[in-house]
């Protein structure tokens, strides 16, 4: 049974070399021909093909540039730098103040609600453990 098996992989493994030499063989074309193809592209090596040279991107000088944005920041519309969506002002934390919070946190602590200091977390149908 072992000899089967390793004359059918030596089978296998000549099949594929041989296939990939013929298919190099036929496909790759002469040092010749290589030559003369290059010698008949007027491309220099290594250039990139179309244009080369830069488009120009604005009309405006810097100049010009820097008194409209003056004038804009003077009128008062510029946005500010980052990300300018939505309201620039910060948002209130939370509706509920200090006492209030005190409140609620001391009737949750007696009632036994709390999860106590260094206590991993539990369902809240439990208690924790003592």
């Amino acid at each position: 049974m072992k000899t089967k098996l390793v004359l059918g992989a030596v089978a296998a493994a000549v099949a594929m070399f041989s296939q990939g030499a013929f298919a190099q063989a036929a496909s790759s074309p002469s040092r010749a021909d290589v030559k003369a193809e290059a010698k008949k592209s007027h491309t220099p090596a290594g250039e990139a093909t179309g244009s080369v040279t830069p488009g120009k991107g604005s009309d405006t000088t810097k100049e010009a540039r820097k008194a409209q944005e003056k004038a804009d920041k003077q009128a008062g519309k510029l946005q500010p730098a980052g990300e300018a969506t939505g309201s620039t002002a910060p948002g209130k934390g939370s509706e509920v103040d200090k006492a209030a919070r005190k409140a609620d946190t001391k009737a949750a602590v007696k009632s036994g609600k709390t999860q106590p200091a260094g206590e991993s977390a539990q369902p809240s149908g439990e208690k924790p453990m003592k």
